[in-house]
């Protein structure tokens, strides 16, 4: 049966009744307030648009099937955001694809999962404006090697530049990058980029 209308939650405590009720308001506010923040926090895992839309409509699958088990203290969003992170391991589990450094940062981003949402959206957009603060050459090389995966001598070559410059940009982009964000950057870099952070 469809609702009547479109409910906006306030409180977590109702939004889990509504859902172990199995009112589809409960449920579409789900998909309007995280279906795409799963999406992108699934796609810097896979780099793959298409799976990671897989793998978030999975888990928004399984919790509407399992809704009666919905604990009345759960935390939702926490538990959405872990359970994209177990349908990629469960994705990749038969696969060398993650690597004991990509398990640690994958590790970091669960103490963000924790957090106020709020905070976190902030802390992330503080540092994309810092990428964007950074000098135009500085920006290039640090996106080439974050976004682009480069490597310092790939970067060097590209640009026509001594691996040294490349080097001492980078340093300069994480310096002013970290005054802000301090012991966050990795992870939240993570976030942003995948798995080609490797500083």
């Amino acid at each position: 049966m469809k609702e009547e209308s479109y409910k906006d939650y306030g409180n977590e405590s109702e939004l889990t009744y509504d859902l172990r009720k199995g009112k589809e308001s409960a449920y579409a506010y789900l998909m309007d307030r995280y279906h795409h923040k799963l999406c992108l926090y699934a796609y810097s895992f896979c780099k793959d648009r298409e799976l990671a839309s897989d793998m978030v409509q999975n888990v928004m699958l399984r919790l509407w099937k399992k809704r009666d088990r919905l604990k009345m203290d759960s935390n939702i969003r926490s538990y959405l955001y872990r359970s994209v992170y177990n349908e990629f391991l469960d994705q990749y589990k038969h696969k060398k694809f993650i690597l004991n450094m990509e398990k640690e940062y994958m590790t970091t981003l669960q103490t963000f999962i924790e957090e106020d949402e709020t905070s976190l959206d902030s802390l992330i957009n503080h540092v994309q404006l810092e990428i964007d603060n950074l000098n135009p050459k500085c920006k290039e090389i640090f996106l080439l090697s974050k976004k682009e995966g480069l490597t310092n001598i790939e970067i060097a070559e590209h640009l026509n530049l001594s691996v040294k410059t490349v080097e001492n940009q980078m340093t300069r982009a994480y310096s002013q990058i970290r005054e802000k964000v301090q012991e966050r950057l990795r992870g939240i870099l993570f976030l942003l980029f995948g798995f080609s952070v490797k500083h």
